[in-house]
């Protein structure tokens, strides 16, 4: 294993090349085993204690759900200070937890039994590694910082996710994906490299470069962070990306570009329009177009579609739709998709006036528009009241469907998402679309094993007072283990459904009271691959010292 200890680390040129573009690596992998070492350690980031004004705020991330009292946040602004806060709570005999963007659905980070959390956000830098030939990008930035940087810097981009302020940190190593997905791949199928602070048997911390290179040795690290979920192997200090094929030196063409422009359309459909018969026909609709139009080779790849299936109590439900403005028949593409939605229904769409699930208002593509591609990013992903919103509460669950859900189905769906004695607005089913390029990868080519989905989904609602926790809570179990009653309460991979996306945590699949499939929660998440995944945790995590309540198990356990 290559790898920097925690003594070695500490040598002046190593925090320095840390501090700008990385340490140099000849071969494809990193050689760190030449760092000199220094006779000080300095940490850079600041010890947040109880006392500190803004030790509330960091208590908790964004669902306010999950709150932890640790004995100090300790805050991370260099591969030095996570190296040296890791042996600093190893030490010191702490369980301790990383927060990168704070978006965790789970209590993965923010727990009763955390004493002390590294925050990430300090590591915002973006750039290009010249050394290697790849873009990096710290795990405190947002992805909004991500598109910013690389599109304005390089013309060039990263197919991630919507929410303008979601974490580098956990969306990349989850398997993020986004509007860019059908034509590009997930995030990880740019991943080129990754560096770690990892702990041995000996609670040692060592900082580790995992690379891409078949021939690396650390490559097992390097695939295990292509889906195998945050808070597993260890502390992730930076990315490098580079895309499959990419050729010559010229920074602009070492990741995929972005279209210059996209056709965007948003539109409303009224509950009131949607009887049951509607409501089914347009669900079957949705599943059938994706079913016929999701192979690596469809001419819609080009074409994403986020579906907003509110709660009647919304008013409406939302769909948000965008095509590569640089594919000449991109108007004809959304005109057949928006006719092939809508055929068999009298459902007639309208402006989407207000706020929609994860949507914002967007009155003004009824019938779809050009946008330059960084404002679309913006106007979709940054708006959003329910998504912003820092003092709510929120459930999640997911599922990745391979064909699409069957009658019973539908109606478990509709009979939820109409019951009158549950009334909040910010409540909803979100149907993305998947497949394109995603599929074009074999399931264990990265350690996200979901490669043959046609879309993926998220059940959620959010609300703010605690004491309600247990009502929508419980309407959001009912909905999902109505909708997936045949298989235990629980999408299990099958000829139509393919299990749970990792990024959307979701404690009850752990819960036999909850999962009765017979299925563990690591089957859900992770299918055949999980135990190539235990194999990487057993050699680089052999302690266990990163552990959550859906972590990776070492196999002994």
């Amino acid at each position: 294993m290559t790898t920097v200890s925690r003594r070695s680390f500490i040598g002046s040129a190593f925090a320095a090349g840390a501090a700008a573009s990385g340490v140099a690596i000849r071969p494809a992998y990193a050689d760190t085993s030449a760092v000199a070492p220094a006779p000080l350690a300095v940490q850079t980031g600041q010890r947040i204690t109880a006392e500190d004004a803004r030790f509330q705020a960091l208590r908790t991330g964004n669902n306010q759900r999950f709150l932890s009292t640790p004995d100090y946040v300790r805050m991370i602004h260099t591969p030095q200070d996570a190296l040296l806060a890791t042996q600093e709570a190893l030490d010191l005999g702490k369980k301790f937890t990383v927060r990168s963007g704070g978006h965790c659905f789970a209590d993965f980070v923010c727990n009763p039994e955390t004493e002390v959390i590294l925050d990430m956000a300090p590591m915002r830098a973006v750039g290009f590694d010249e050394t290697v030939g790849a873009f990096y990008a710290e795990p405190g930035g947002m992805l909004i910082d991500v598109y910013e940087r690389l599109y304005k810097g390089w013309g060039v981009t990263l197919p991630a996710g919507i929410c303008y302020s979601v974490g580098v940190g956990g969306h990349i190593v989850g398997g993020g994906y986004g509007l860019l997905s059908r034509k590009y791949g997930l995030t990880v199928d740019h991943l080129s490299m990754v560096e770690v602070v990892v702990v041995d048997e000996d609670r040692q911390a060592h900082l580790v470069r995992a690379s891409s290179d078949p021939e690396d040795p650390n490559h097992d690290l390097w695939w295990a962070h292509t889906g195998g979920g945050g808070g597993n192997f260890g502390v992730v200090t930076r990315y490098w990306f580079r895309t499959p094929g990419a050729e010559g030196s010229d920074p602009g063409a070492q990741l995929i570009r972005p279209p210059a422009e996209v056709l965007v359309s948003a539109v409303a459909f009224d509950w009131d329009q949607l009887t049951e018969t509607n409501f089914t026909r347009l669900i079957e609709n949705f599943s059938h177009w994706h079913a016929r139009n999701s192979a690596p080779d469809s001419p819609y790849t080009s074409l994403s579609s986020l579906f907003n299936v509110s709660h009647r109590a919304t008013g409406a439900m939302g769909m948000f739709t965008q095509v590569d403005g640089d594919d000449p028949n991109a108007a004809t593409l959304l005109a057949d998709y928006m006719s092939a939605l809508l055929e068999g229904t009298n459902i007639v769409p309208r402006p989407m006036l207000t706020p929609i699930g994860e949507l914002p208002a967007m009155p003004d593509y009824l019938e779809g528009a050009r946008l330059p591609w960084l404002q679309a990013t913006k106007l979709v992903g940054s708006n959003n009241p329910t998504i912003t919103n820092p003092t709510s509460r929120g459930g999640h669950k997911s599922a990745y469907m391979k064909q699409g859900f069957d009658r019973r189905q539908i109606a478990a769906l509709y009979k939820h998402m109409s019951r009158e004695d549950f009334t909040n607005p910010d409540t909803m089913l979100v149907l993305f679309s998947f497949g394109g390029a995603v599929n074009a990868q074999g399931p264990d080519a990265t350690a996200n094993a979901q490669r043959s989905s046609i879309y993926k989904m998220c059940f959620q609602t959010f609300w703010s007072d605690p004491k309600d926790d247990a009502f929508y809570l419980g309407w959001l179990r009912d909905i999902y283990e109505d909708v997936f009653a045949a298989t235990g309460g629980v999408p299990v991979p099958n000829e139509q459904m393919d299990g749970c996306y990792i990024n959307y945590p979701d404690r009850d699949m752990a819960d036999p009271a909850r999962n009765r499939s017979g299925v563990p929660w690591s089957t859900l998440y992770y299918k055949d691959n999980y135990p190539r995944l235990q194999s990487v945790k057993d050699r680089y995590d052999p302690g266990n010292v990163f552990s959550h309540s859906l972590s990776i198990r070492n196999s002994s356990t």
